[in-house]
Order: structure tokens, then C-alpha cells, then sequence
């Protein structure tokens, strides 16, 4: 009997550790198309990982690029990546299609 209490009890700590683990973290979308972005602006709250979800529905290349945030990743037409950011603090951080500078930039603002 104190088998089974010992494993019901490490499965529960197992499974609050992975739930705090999943909660560390935002999820957001961003569509590219032929330098605009769509948001324009993305929103996440603050010290938490960031995923950009990035999809270009274009016709040709895009560019994901932020020299606040040190990343950059080049897609396809119709291709999608992901991009880790890790936990920011509070502010608005630029990102831009590094193919297609005479459009609007975006922004990532943490609160």
C-alpha cells in the first residue's frame, strides 16, 4: 500500500512540474506576405519563453528579422517556421522583412 501511495505521488509531482513548465511559455502567429506582416503588432506577456509561429502566405521570399531580439529566419512561399525568444522584460522590440524594408516593421510588445 505504500508503493502504490509513493508512485500516485510522483506522478502528481510529475505532472504539476510539466503543467508549471507549459505555462512558461507564449505561443503568438505572424502571416507574412510580401513584406507585410499580419498582426502588424504582436503582444506577450513579460518573462515568459515567446514562439512566433511565422507563415509566409506570399508569393515569394520573406525575411523575419530583429536585431533587438538577435534573430532572423528566411522562409519560403508557403513554408512556416518557429521562433524561440527567450523571457524579455517589459518593452517594444522591432522586427522586420529584411527582403522588403520599404514596408511597415512590426513590433513585439511585452508587458
Amino acid at each position: 500500500m505504500k508503493k502504490f501511495f509513493l508512485i500516485v505521488l510522483i506522478l502528481c509531482n510529475f505532472i504539476l512540474s510539466y503543467s508549471a513548465i507549459a505555462d512558461d511559455k507564449v505561443t503568438l502567429e505572424l502571416k507574412m506576405k510580401d513584406g507585410d506582416m499580419i498582426p502588424l503588432t504582436l503582444n506577450a506577456p513579460a518573462n515568459k519563453i515567446i514562439r512566433i509561429k511565422v507563415t509566409n502566405i506570399g508569393k515569394g521570399p520573406v525575411e523575419f528579422e530583429s536585431t533587438q531580439l538577435v534573430k532572423e529566419k528566411v522562409l519560403a512561399p508557403g513554408a512556416s517556421s518557429v521562433v524561440v525568444i527567450a523571457p524579455k522584460k517589459p518593452g517594444t522590440y522591432i522586427f522586420f522583412d529584411d527582403f522588403h524594408l520599404d514596408k511597415p516593421k512590426g513590433q513585439l510588445i511585452v508587458k
